[in-house]
């Protein structure tokens, strides 16, 4: 997919004469520890959904919040119960394990996910509709004149060209969770029951029609962010371990570097032997040459070690099949109107 102001793919004609109306729409939002501008997140976002002109509802998922985030969505929820829905997770699980919780509440024809810090503002759904309307299953978006600071930036470019390694779809942005995916891309998500998910790359790998749009960034008016430098290591670990096979790969690499390097040395050596040969001199001023490439050789054999010992891991936690999540609570589920 190719990305630039407007980079869309374009449905055939055959898929044209589908109808690709948008009818009932759902907005999922995972909330954590968000009270100074969760409020402001409701209103903003009704008012775009009001504008839509479409059926709608907005979910809401506390993971785990320890301030009065919870509270502020229920009171939502009272005042326009059927529309503003409160799902309530007994513990923290993290981002992308709230938003498998709001997908499996979901109703709507297309279901967009925002984050609750309004740095994505959420006057941009109407813009992701129209995109789905397009013919696209997902609907991505690129960030703006990032307000973030440059370590998040790059951190950034890392996740974006892994998850392009590993889905083959060369989106721009897999960071931004304002995204739109239609209901059966959700469908075949909420099938997958592997324990460590990363939303944007496992929407993409179901997806036929993609597409990104530019939309606005703004900088975080309340609060910090919720992902400390050790969270997107581990971020950036799950995203390289549970999509794809390539460090398996890449260390097959490197142990076939690492012999044939051993093996152009032991040339090297039984040559230097017996045409330059200068005693025990030569032996000795060797030693810690052979120690320093028996410690590289050690090094990748430890990473190895370790990368499989995490895919194994992974396995066990997934033959566990224990629960991604526990939804202990959901306010506002009224009839449909």
């Amino acid at each position: 997919v190719r990305s630039g102001r407007r980079a869309c793919l374009k449905p055939s004609r055959k898929s044209m004469k589908k109808s690709n109306k948008i009818e009932f729409v759902s907005v999922v939002v995972p909330v954590y520890n968000e009270e100074g501008c969760l409020q402001e997140l409701i209103d903003r976002t009704l008012a775009a959904l009001d504008g839509c002109n479409r059926r709608f509802e907005f979910i809401m998922v506390d993971d785990g919040s320890r301030d009065n985030s919870a509270e502020i969505m229920k009171e939502a929820s009272r005042k326009r119960p059927g529309e503003v829905i409160s799902c309530i997770l007994n513990r923290n699980y993290g981002q992308h394990s709230a938003i498998m919780a709001g997908f499996s509440q979901v109703r709507g024809d297309l279901v967009i996910t925002l984050d609750a810090d309004l740095q994505n503002p959420p006057e941009e759904i109407p813009n992701l509709i129209a995109a789905a309307e397009e013919g696209n299953d997902v609907v991505g978006t690129i960030r703006q004149n990032r307000k973030d600071t440059f370590f998040r930036r790059f951190a950034s470019k890392i996740v974006n060209k892994v998850a392009q390694k590993a889905t083959g779809v060369k989106m721009r942005d897999y960071g931004c969770m304002l995204r739109a995916y239609r209901r059966h891309i959700v469908d075949a998500m909420l099938q997958c029951n592997e324990r460590s998910t990363f939303i944007p790359v496992l929407g993409n790998s179901f997806a036929r029609n993609t597409c990104e749009i530019p939309v606005r960034h703004n900088e975080r008016a309340v609060g910090d962010s919720k992902y400390s430098l050790w969270k997107l290591i581990n971020l950036q670990f799950n995203l390289l371990t549970c999509m794809t096979t390539m460090p398996l790969r890449i260390l097959t690499y490197f142990g076939l570097f690492a012999a044939f390097c051993g093996y152009l040395l032991s040339v090297y050596i039984v040559v230097r032997r017996f045409l330059w040969d200068d005693g025990d001199s030569w032996g000795q001023g060797g030693v810690f040459t052979l120690f320093a490439v028996m410690f590289i050789f050690t090094g990748i054999q430890m990473i190895g070690i370790g990368m499989i010992g995490e895919y194994i891991g992974r396995i066990y936690n997934d033959v566990r099949a224990r629960p991604r999540y526990f939804i202990e609570e959901v306010f506002g589920r009224g009839e449909e109107k």
